[in-house]
């Protein structure tokens, strides 16, 4: 099992109640299982519009199951932005 960090972001940040947290988990689908347990409610219709960087490397539309997570790793939380 890998250790690392999740760093939310902007809405994301407001649902966790946390600007980041430590993660132990093998794959980005079991990182963010924990996530939604421990922070159950608004992460979780948050997280279903989010995008998502795995040590700086966009995910994309690849299954979060096959996303393995490093030691020592970070994850992005990335809700979609307002822009103009």
């Amino acid at each position: 099992m890998a250790a690392g960090t999740i760093r939310y972001w902007a809405a994301a940040k407001a649902a966790a109640g946390t600007a980041e947290e430590p993660y132990a988990a093998q794959t980005l689908a079991e990182a963010l299982d924990a996530a939604r347990e421990r922070h159950p409610g608004e992460l979780e219709r948050v997280l279903k519009r989010c995008s998502f960087l795995v040590d700086g490397d966009p995910v994309g539309t690849r299954a979060h199951e096959t996303v393995r997570l490093a030691e020592g790793g970070t994850v992005e939380v990335l809700p979609p932005f307002a822009g103009g």
